[in-house]
């Protein structure tokens, strides 16, 4: 879970409509499976992929220069007071109960 910044919600959404082809190529290819993010009007954003390692499919992603650039500009619309990029602020949520 990240924090977009309430002012930037909008633009943040229409730059999405438009991931870069080799950004998408990028994930696919570092295990990012079924990778989704949802948005709620309060900034509050949530993200969903499915991996078999988590940590190995961020540290390929880490690795790519597509990656350093798509986090150079997607870091301006999240809220951190430590300045890290969006990517170095995702921890995995326990997952507790599912229901087939």
């Amino acid at each position: 879970m990240l924090q977009v910044k309430k002012d930037r919600l909008a633009e943040y959404k229409e730059r999405h409509k438009a991931v870069w082809p080799e950004m998408i190529a990028a994930l696919k290819e570092t295990g990012w499976n079924n990778y989704s993010l949802f948005l709620r009007d309060d900034g509050m954003l949530v993200g969903y992929v499915e991996t078999p390692d988590f940590q190995a499919a961020l540290d390929g992603m880490a690795g790519l220069d597509v990656n350093a650039r798509w986090q150079a500009q997607m870091k301006e619309f999240f809220e951190d007071p430590a300045g890290r990029n969006p990517d170095e602020q995702m921890r995995p949520l326990e997952h507790v109960m599912f229901l087939p």
